[in-house]
C-alpha cells in the first residue's frame, strides 16, 4: 500500500511532497515524489492523559470515536473503573481495549482510593501495584494525586513509586499549586508529569525544575490559554491531553481541536506537532510510529494544517477512519458493577441546623478548584435548605457502596431553578453525587440512580431523564454516537433546569473530588481540601 500527500517531517520541520509505502503494517520506504495532492500525512495523535471512564464509553467504543480525530494512541489512567471494582476493573479496560485496533497505554493507579477520607469500592495497595507493573500492558504509574504522602514520605505512597522505578517505569504526577520547595520534592521523588497547572508560573517553575507539562483541556478542567504561550520555548517537554472528555464532546473534536487553536495563536507548527505527536511516544515510550521508516504506520491523512480536520486514520497500516465514517467495529463485553446501596427516604436529606452561617462550595467554571465562601444560612423548620434566589444549593454524596446517611453540603454557581441533577460518576471514588433546589427533588434523583445502579440523571417535577451506566456505575453499554446524542439531550435539560455552567455534569463528577482544593464533599463530610481535614458545614 503506498500513500501520497504532503509529508510533515516534523522531527526536521520540514514538509514535502512524497510517498509512503506500508507493507504488513510498518513503513517500508518514505520517498520524495512529485504529485498534484495537497492533502498532509503527519502522525497520529495521542493524548498523553486521559480518563477513558469520563466519556462514559468502554475503550472499544471511545476508540472509533477517537480515530475520527486522528488520534491514534492515548495515555489511560484507569483509577475511575480501579476504585469502583479494583484490579479486576483495569484489566477490564485492557482487555477491551485489545479487542480494537487502537493504541491504548494504560497505567496502573496509584491512590486508590485517592484518600482514607471517603468511601471507595476497592483498594489497590503496593502489592496490586507490584502485580500491575509487572505487566506489559502497563506503561507506567498513573497521577500520585497524593501529594501530601510523598511530601510527608508515606510509606505506600514511597513503595508504589520505588516499584515504579523498579520496572522502569515512568511516574505521572498531580500537584495542584504546588510549588517551591514542595514541588521539587515531589519531583525529587521521581513524578515527571504534571497536568493541573493553574496558571503560566506555575507552569514555568515545574518546567524549569524538570517536570513535563501536559496542556489539558476537558469538558470542565481547561488550562490551555494558561499555559500554550510556554509551547514556543518549552515545546520539548510539552503534551497536550483531555484528562476527562464527555461523550458529546468527543463527537466534535479531541487532540486535533488543541493543534488549531495553538496555530491559531501563530505557534510553529512543527513544535505544535511536537507536543501532539511525538513528546508522548518518547516520555511513555510507546509502540506507536512517528512516520519513520521501520515504524508502524500510525498516521493520518489531514485536509490542512490550519484545523488538522482528519480525512484518514491508520493504525498498524489498517484503514480506521475514512472520509467521516469509523470503520472500527462495535464489540461485545461483560457487564461489570459494584452497587449496593437501597433507595433514600426524602428525611435521609435534612439537615437539622440552628447557625446562621454556613460554608458553601463555590464551583468555578472551567476549574477543578473550589473556593471556599460564607453564606447566610436559609433554615425551615429546622431544616437546612436550599436557597434558589441566592443560588445556594443544597448538595449531597451518598454512599453506592453500602447504606450509610448521606453527607450534605451547599454549593454555588449550578443555578437550577427547579428540580434536582445527580450522578454516580463522582471522583474518584464514584459515589452518588447531586444537587438540587429541594430535599424531595434531590432524593428523586438520587433513587432514579440507585434504581439503575448507576447513571447521570435531570429530574424536573414533570420530567426524568436517566443514562443508565451499568458497567461499573461510570460507564454505558451503548455506541459512542448514542451515549454522545442522549448526553447532550441530558446536558439541555440540566441547563433548561437553570444551570449556567458549560458542563453541569463534569463540573458536578469534581466536587467529590478532595485531592483538589479547596472545599469538597465525600460520603463521610465536608473536606478541606488545603488543610487536608473534615470541616463543620455550620459556622458558629
Amino acid at each position: 500500500m503506498t500513500l501520497q500527500g504532503q509529508i510533515v517531517d516534523i522531527s526536521n520541520k520540514r514538509i514535502f511532497k512524497g510517498e509512503i509505502t506500508i507493507e504488513n503494517g510498518k513503513i517500508t520506504s518514505i520517498s520524495e515524489k512529485d504529485h498534484n495532492i495537497n492533502h498532509y500525512i503527519l502522525p497520529g495523535f495521542i493524548d498523553a492523559h486521559i480518563h477513558i471512564e469520563s466519556s462514559m464509553l468502554v475503550p472499544s467504543e471511545f476508540a472509533r470515536l477517537a480515530v475520527k480525530h486522528g488520534t491514534v494512541a492515548t495515555v489511560s489512567d484507569p483509577h475511575e473503573i480501579a476504585n469502583v471494582l479494583g484490579v479486576e476493573g483495569v484489566e477490564f479496560m485492557i482487555e477491551n481495549g485489545k479487542k480494537v485496533p487502537f493504541k491504548f497505554n494504560f497505567g496502573a493507579p496509584s491512590c486508590v482510593p485517592a484518600t482514607s477520607f471517603e468511601s471507595a469500592g476497592a483498594i489497590i495497595d503496593s502489592e496490586g501495584i507490584n502485580k500491575l507493573l509487572q505487566n506489559p500492558d502497563i506503561k507506567y504509574l498513573a497521577e500520585m494525586m497524593n501529594y501530601p504522602g510523598v511530601l510527608f514520605d508515606d510509606d505506600e505512597v514511597m513503595k508504589k513509586i520505588a516499584l515504579a522505578k523498579h520496572y522502569n517505569k515512568p511516574i505521572d504526577g498531580h500537584a495542584p499549586g504546588i510549588l517551591g520547595d514542595d514541588i521539587t520534592k515531589y519531583i525529587n521523588a521521581g513524578i515527571s508529569t504534571d497536568h493541573e497547572c493553574f496558571t503560566f508560573e506555575e507552569g514555568l517553575e515545574k518546567l524549569q525544575k524538570g517536570m513535563k507539562i501536559l496542556v489539558r483541556e476537558g469538558s470542565a478542567a481547561k488550562n490551555f490559554e494558561a499555559l500554550i504561550d510556554l509551547l514556543p520555548e518549552h515545546f520539548e517537554n510539552m503534551m497536550f491531553c483531555s484528562d476527562d472528555k464527555h461523550p458529546d464532546d468527543l463527537l466534535l473534536n479531541h487532540i486535533n481541536k488543541l493543534c488549531a487553536r495553538a496555530v491559531a495563536k501563530n505557534m510553529d507548527v512543527f513544535k505544535v506537532l511536537q507536543a501532539a505527536c511525538i513528546n508522548p511516544v518518547k516520555h511513555y515510550n510507546l509502540d506507536v510510529g512517528l512516520l519513520n521508516e521501520g515504524d508502524a504506520a500510525d498516521c493520518i491523512v489531514v485536509e490542512d494544517l490550519i484545523d488538522f480536520n482528519a480525512i484518514q486514520t491508520y493504525i498498524n497500516g489498517e484503514l480506521v477512519f475514512d472520509e467521516g465514517q469509523s470503520l472500527i467495529k462495535s464489540v461485545n463485553f461483560e457487564l461489570l458493577n459494584n452497587f449496593n446501596t437501597e433507595k433514600k427516604s426524602v428525611l435521609d436529606f435534612r439537615f437539622d441546623a440552628s447557625a446562621e452561617k454556613i460554608r458553601v462550595i463555590e464551583a468555578l467554571e472551567g476549574q477543578l478548584v473550589t473556593n471556599e465562601i460564607i453564606a447566610d444560612s436559609l433554615i425551615e423548620d429546622g431544616n437546612l435548605v436550599s436557597n434558589i434566589q441566592n443560588d445556594i444549593l443544597k448538595m449531597t454524596v451518598v454512599n453506592r457502596y453500602q447504606n450509610q446517611k448521606p453527607a450534605i453540603a451547599f454549593i454555588k454557581n449550578f443555578g437550577l431553578k427547579e428540580g434536582a441533577i445527580a450522578s454516580s460518576v463522582g471522583h474518584d471514588s464514584h459515589n452518588i453525587i447531586a444537587v438540587g433546589v429541594s430535599d424531595e427533588a434531590i432524593c428523586k434523583a438520587v433513587n432514579l440512580i440507585i434504581e439503575h445502579k448507576g447513571g447521570i440523571c435531570a429530574v424536573s417535577n414533570s420530567e426524568e431523564n436517566i443514562i443508565p451506566l451499568p458497567v461499573a456505575g461510570i460507564i454505558s453499554d451503548q455506541d459512542g454516537e448514542t451515549v454522545g446524542i442522549k448526553y447532550a439531550e441530558l446536558d439541555a435539560m440540566a441547563k433548561r433546569l437553570g444551570s449556567t455552567l458549560h458542563a453541569p455534569y463534569m463540573t458536578l463528577s469534581f466536587m467529590a473530588l478532595l485531592v483538589i482544593p479547596s472545599l469538597k464533599l465525600s460520603d463521610k463530610g465536608l473536606f478541606n481540601g488545603t488543610t487536608f481535614k473534615f470541616t463543620s458545614l455550620e459556622v458558629k
